[in-house]
């Protein structure tokens, strides 16, 4: 009962009259004076919570002595409550004062919870197209929205690090390089899973997840950061593609996933370009 009390709350009724809708939903029509027993509160209280209820049209009240109340069916106050809302959401995109947006922001998230959610609204909003960025871990987490998007004629490219899901994501999988190990390399430097999603080349998510790490992530619609990652994944495709015709070629003159040039650079940790 705790949980769906707490749903009503969310919907915009009163703990009591949560519970006292789901009183008669449960018992049917009954008199206020039951109503209170059954909840253990005043009746004074229960007869304007009751009212309320009724003049809001979620209750019926039958003229008699006493008078007797009956919740409308499930689907009837559902819908009501459902059409009310979406009147109110309706006035308050209408009516709000417009915000001036500033696409340079950068905005942090700092949460297991925020991140999923945002990436997941993110992506219920595409219209266009979603480059993804991610490891096989993260893949599983979107994978349902990034179907869903498809369905809807979003154009959908996967990069994915790891092999578990390629036959299971349906769009592009690319196998990325993995990360060069021991002292010095960039997996030493940086612990955890990157991650990036860019969507309608207008909004950006870059982030960090692991099961050692916090999960964080910057979230903007700076223009900078998006061809930032547009170009990183634009180089991945090409990278991709040369190596999969120049295969024996680049590993007998580089080394597998081009060991030798990453260590070139990255020896140390730092590049040291000349």
């Amino acid at each position: 009962m705790e949980q769906l009390v707490q749903h009503l709350k969310v919907l915009g009724f009163t703990e009591m009259e949560s519970k006292m809708l789901i009183v008669l939903a449960e018992q049917g029509s009954m008199s206020g004076y039951e109503v209170a027993k059954r909840l253990g509160v005043s009746r004074s209280n229960v007869y304007a919570a009751l009212q309320k209820l009724v003049d809001h049209g979620f209750v019926l009240c039958s003229k008699g002595e006493p008078t007797h109340y009956t919740l409308l069916r499930v689907e009837e106050l559902t819908r009501m409550i459902g059409d009310q809302l979406q009147n109110s959401i309706r006035h308050v995109e209408q009516m709000m004062p417009k915000q001036s947006s500033d696409v340079t922001e950068f905005y942090s998230l700092d949460s297991e919870k925020k991140v999923i959610e945002r990436v997941r609204q993110e992506l219920g909003r595409a219209k266009q197209e979603i480059i993804v960025d991610v490891w096989a871990e993260e893949a599983t987490l979107f994978r349902e929205e990034l179907e869903q998007a498809e369905k809807r004629g979003v154009k959908v490219f996967w990069s994915v690090v790891g092999s578990e899901e390629e036959h299971r994501l349906r769009r592009m999988q690319l196998q990325l390089h993995s990360s060069l190990e021991g002292d010095g390399s960039m997996a030493d430097l940086y612990p955890g899973r990157k991650f990036s999603i860019v969507i309608d080349r207008k909004w950006s998510m870059l982030g960090m997840r692991g099961e050692e790490i916090p999960t964080k992530a910057v979230v903007t619609e700076h223009p900078a950061l998006l061809e930032l990652l547009l170009n990183h994944f634009a180089q991945e495709l090409v990278l991709f593609e040369v190596e999969h015709e120049l295969s024996p070629e680049l590993r007998e003159r580089f080394g597998a996933n081009f060991e030798g040039i990453y260590r070139k650079y990255f020896q140390s940790g730092i590049a040291n370009v000349k």
